[in-house]
């Protein structure tokens, strides 16, 4: 029982002490309108090496104005929990045109 503690402790305290972020960034004047494309991008080696390529600018289809937003949320820390033995990390890229 004690073990089980143990290790229930160690694993609360990663899921409580890793962080959600946003980074947005506007091109040109930003989104007009509500159309937007998500995609999950993963990274191996603690975030250093990509293993998908996920462009932005074709996300947007050609479009001029649009916001690029890169997140990693609660959905992209719950599966790092289970990824993040082997350094698989996930995060996720969002583009509204």
């Amino acid at each position: 029982m004690k073990k089980f503690m143990k290790v229930a402790t160690i694993a609360i305290m990663c899921a409580a002490l890793s962080g959600c972020y946003t980074l947005n960034h506007q091109v040109g004047d930003g989104a007009n309108g509500a159309n937007s494309v998500k995609k999950k991008q993963w990274y191996i080696l603690w975030g250093l090496v990509p293993l998908n390529n996920v462009d932005s600018k074709a996300m947007a289809g050609g479009a001029e104005n649009y916001t690029i937003q890169s997140q990693q949320a609660i959905d992209d820390i719950i599966i790092g929990l289970f990824t993040g033995w082997v350094t698989i990390y996930p995060q996720t890229v969002k583009v509204t045109k």
